[in-house]
């Protein structure tokens, strides 16, 4: 066990921590799979997964990421191979995610609601050997792979195994699904050839000989997301990055082997991957998988399996609370609740917090730092409005954002802050790597402040970024695709508010000279080219758009109007 540290003096929220939450924590030196099979022998009868009902204990999870290492490593998967998954929660994506880990090969998640265009910008730049994914989107893939191959890249994509949600489901679920399953003309013709993940976890289980893994240099898990330039960007983050991120979200809530976390939010996100699977799994707890929101799902499954810990973003809670049902459920073994990504409104906070018992604890990450690394206590003074305080470890600062000097309390810059989370870099962006990474430091361009207390306050987001009901959406990315429209002269995107999802895609274009549109036909477009939460919900088409006197677009007088 080795000691991190970064306090090398008094920090005034430490003086805030709660009494079983040291300042410094002892992490292993070992890998998260490494951790999680020892939770397999310590807890070897207990639940480790529930999904539609079926509970799978311990010693069955940990067997089938024994089969699915020894099958991948029989097919050739070695230490940095790329291979990525497209799957929604469901116990495939832990199985396959820990076997992957377990082998050095790099974990790649994608969201499984990918364009096509979106996928072969991440298979191209994470050069990715295989893919793990839905069955769904078979015909999706087919075609990414032939786009991929048809330009010369016949090292992207030589392995590609789908799975269904129904395979893990128990019986008569099972069957249900499958008869209601609506499967796209594509897939369907696809299907009859592919080759499915359920040969490989049916291999006797055969350890293969232990690779040499650098925890603290050798990449674990390359998770896209948005950049300003609206491609999306690799986050590299390595072994010691999880195993520290895991257990500082474990500490904060004193998470144990009783404790039963509902994981709704997407493990293929940072926020899920790390407090929805892998704090709980390296702590003995159990996780309830759900696949997708949905409000009376949710509230089902607090009433049938009792979790004592949830993690959701405002969206989520709005729907709770707001939900017409909600008088038949119980919801009383909730104890405490992680809720991050975008602001929480004061009187969704209270309201939920009186409904359960429980505590809301509203907090604050970033991919870069694989995601939580601030949060109010869980016993302690619980600040609404504040994204809390740091985790053991972490050290925030704000910076002058002309100078770069560190701010006294209550003085607005830029938010900085450097922990054993912090990413390597952006993959194949040193430009990039070298603006955010400085002299130890993540810069994240959020502003905000510190009061005399420690507590941080986020007032602005990083540049012009929208949080679309928890996701992050990039405008110029949005921008991009309304371009490609032929009748669009010039577009601006902003978030407008929204009482549910926080901020909602609103996109300003003017014509060409004779062009005309109709706002809908430039929605539905937009439908084509981009994930849900990024189109638009309105178009509004202007004779001119506010400039600077260089010729920039005034955003900010837009979002003023």
């Amino acid at each position: 066990m080795t000691k991190i540290s970064t306090h090398e003096k008094f920090l005034p929220w430490t003086k805030h921590y709660d009494s079983e939450v040291p300042i410094t924590l002892s992490y292993p030196q070992e890998t998260l799979p490494s951790l999680f099979h020892k939770s397999v022998k310590d807890h070897a009868e207990a639940i480790a997964l529930i999904f539609f009902g079926r509970k799978i204990s311990y010693r069955q999870l940990g067997s089938y990421v024994n089969s699915l290492t020894t099958s991948l490593h029989k097919i050739g998967i070695k230490q940095g191979d790329r291979i990525a998954l497209l799957l929604p929660n469901c116990p495939q994506y832990v199985i396959s995610y820990y076997a992957i880990l377990s082998l050095g090969a790099i974990v790649i998640p994608v969201n499984p609601l990918s364009t096509e265009s979106e996928l072969i910008h991440i298979f191209r730049d994470a050069q990715v050997r295989m893919v793990i994914s839905l069955d769904l989107l078979a015909g999706r893939l087919e075609k990414v792979r032939q786009s991929l191959h048809s330009n010369n890249v016949h090292l992207i994509l030589e392995h590609t195994y789908y799975t269904g949600l129904n395979e893990f489901m128990p019986s008569p679920i099972k069957y249900i699904y499958r008869l209601s399953l609506k499967v796209p003309a594509e897939t369907k013709a696809r299907l009859p050839y592919c080759q499915w993940l359920k040969t490989l976890l049916i291999q006797k289980e055969q350890q293969p000989n232990p690779c040499a893994i650098d925890l603290y240099r050798d990449i674990a898990v390359l998770i896209y997301t948005g950049g300003t330039t609206g491609k999306p960007k690799g986050v590299m983050l390595t072994h010691q990055a999880l195993v520290a991120n895991a257990s500082q979200g474990a500490a904060w809530v004193q998470m144990h082997e009783n404790d039963r976390l509902l994981a709704v939010l997407p493990i293929f996100h940072g926020f899920g991957m790390s407090v929805c699977m892998n704090a709980p799994l390296i702590s003995g707890s159990s996780c309830v998988l759900i696949p997708r929101f949905n409000g009376d799902d949710i509230l089902k499954g607090i009433h049938r399996y009792h979790p004592t810990l949830f993690a959701g973003v405002p969206t989520m809670f709005i729907g709770l609370i707001n939900n017409p049902c909600l008088s038949r459920y119980n919801l009383s073994s909730l104890r405490g609740c992680f809720v991050g990504a975008a602001p929480l409104a004061p009187e969704v906070k209270r309201k939920f917090e009186d409904l359960t018992g429980s505590r809301l604890m509203e907090g604050y990450g970033l991919t870069e730092v694989v995601t939580a690394v601030c949060a109010n206590p869980y016993c302690g003074v619980n600040k609404t409005g504040s994204i809390g305080i740091p985790f053991p470890d972490v050290c925030m600062q704000v910076k002058d954002l002309q100078t770069g000097k560190n701010l006294p309390p209550l003085e607005v810059g830029e938010i900085s802050l450097t922990g054993p989370e912090v990413m390597l870099g952006y993959y194949n962006q040193p430009l990039e790597t070298s603006q955010a990474l400085r002299e130890g430091w993540l810069y994240t361009g959020d502003i905000g402040y510190m009061d005399e207390e420690g507590y941080f306050y986020l007032i602005d987001r990083k540049k012009d970024m929208i949080i679309c009901g928890g996701f992050n959406v990039y405008p110029r990315e949005v921008e991009d695709v309304l371009y490609q429209y032929p009748s669009v002269k010039e577009a601006c995107v902003i978030g407008i508010p929204d009482n549910y999802k926080g901020e909602v895609v609103k996109a300003f274009i003017t014509l060409k000279e004779n062009a005309s549109v109709k706002e809908h036909d430039v929605i539905e477009f937009c439908r084509e080219h981009l994930l849900p939460y990024k189109v638009p919900q309105q178009v509004e088409i202007r004779d001119e758009l506010p400039m600077t006197a260089i010729g920039k677009i005034l955003k900010r007088a837009l979002r003023e109007e």
